[in-house]
């Protein structure tokens, strides 16, 4: 139960600050008044230093990656000011609220990283008796997989069967998409809003059933005294980054949370479809799943 942020743009280094406003920028960090579970980023950017290069060691890449996460809640974290400064080409973010009673340990903070991907989502993956997919032993998973997610939660296990299905041949995009299948034939009343970022691509999922939102989402707002804030709670939504001569940049995309204006670009993506981005060129389009 988390909220997601991810931007591509057309190559060019951007922070997050640039992409939201300072003010967006904030208040997407203040819901970790109640998404206080700790929180992650995974970046790429182009690289400062020359790529290629040898030096003794291995060349100098062309991209560069990092990773960072706390189990602290990004208010309480000075780290996050200073990360969303940092101008990169592309970024993804999630700010946790623990499920299912899953451990508050640094293996199951997000984004995960293997394969060359990061992945964030937030849903929580369980039956209709409120069993987690972590419990089911018997769900045909490559283990192997799930461990080299670092996590040990159903969002790991989520992760791992995107990898499974990369791993049988099919493109980000469809291996995304045919895990959502499989999963929903298990657990067919889950959430599988995500977002998944490679070094080329980013892409960003709205999946869930159609029902209304999760009375456990709706309980936790209302303790903060914010029930009306999660009516939308699964909304994803978008719009094109613009430079200031008006020519796109890119595009960025979020979960509800914070103020996303229809006069300001921004778009709802719609259930059981995707954002395809690239962080080369900017551009990306919209397909059903």
């Amino acid at each position: 139960m988390c909220r997601l942020l991810g931007y591509a743009t057309a190559n060019e280094n951007i922070s997050l600050r640039e992409v939201l406003g300072a003010q967006s920028t904030d208040a997407f960090r203040e819901l970790s008044e109640i998404h206080n579970d700790g929180w992650g980023t995974a970046m790429v950017k182009e690289p400062d230093q020359t790529a290629h290069v040898t030096d003794g060691g291995a060349p100098s890449p062309s991209t560069g990656s990092a990773i960072y996460r706390n189990t602290i809640a990004a208010r309480y974290d000075s780290i996050f000011g200073d990360l969303a400064s940092v101008p990169v080409r592309g970024g993804i973010w999630h700010l946790r609220l623990a499920s299912s009673n899953l451990p508050l340990v640094l293996e199951n903070q997000q984004p995960f990283y293997a394969s060359g991907l990061s992945f964030i989502h937030n849903g929580d993956i369980s039956d209709a008796q409120g069993r987690n997919i972590t419990t089911n032993r018997a769900y045909p998973v490559d283990h192997t997989l799930v461990q080299s997610t670092g996590g040990r939660s159903d969002s790991a296990i989520y992760f791992a069967i995107v990898l499974q299905y990369l791993g049988y041949g099919y493109e980000l995009e469809e291996a995304l998409a045919q895990a959502v299948r499989e999963l929903r034939g298990a657990y067919p009343d889950s959430s599988y809003n995500c977002i998944i970022q490679s070094r080329d691509q980013l892409i960003v999922l709205e999946a869930h059933d159609n029902g209304p939102t999760q009375q456990d989402v709706l309980d936790v707002y209302a303790q903060y005294g914010r029930a009306a804030e999660a009516a939308d709670y699964r909304t994803v939504r978008y719009r094109e980054i613009t430079g200031a001569d008006g020519a796109r940049k890119g595009v960025v995309a979020a979960s509800s949370g914070f103020a996303q204006p229809a006069d300001e670009g921004w778009k709802d993506l719609g259930n059981n479809r995707m954002i395809v981005a690239s962080n080369r060129t900017g551009a990306f389009r919209v397909r059903s799943i």
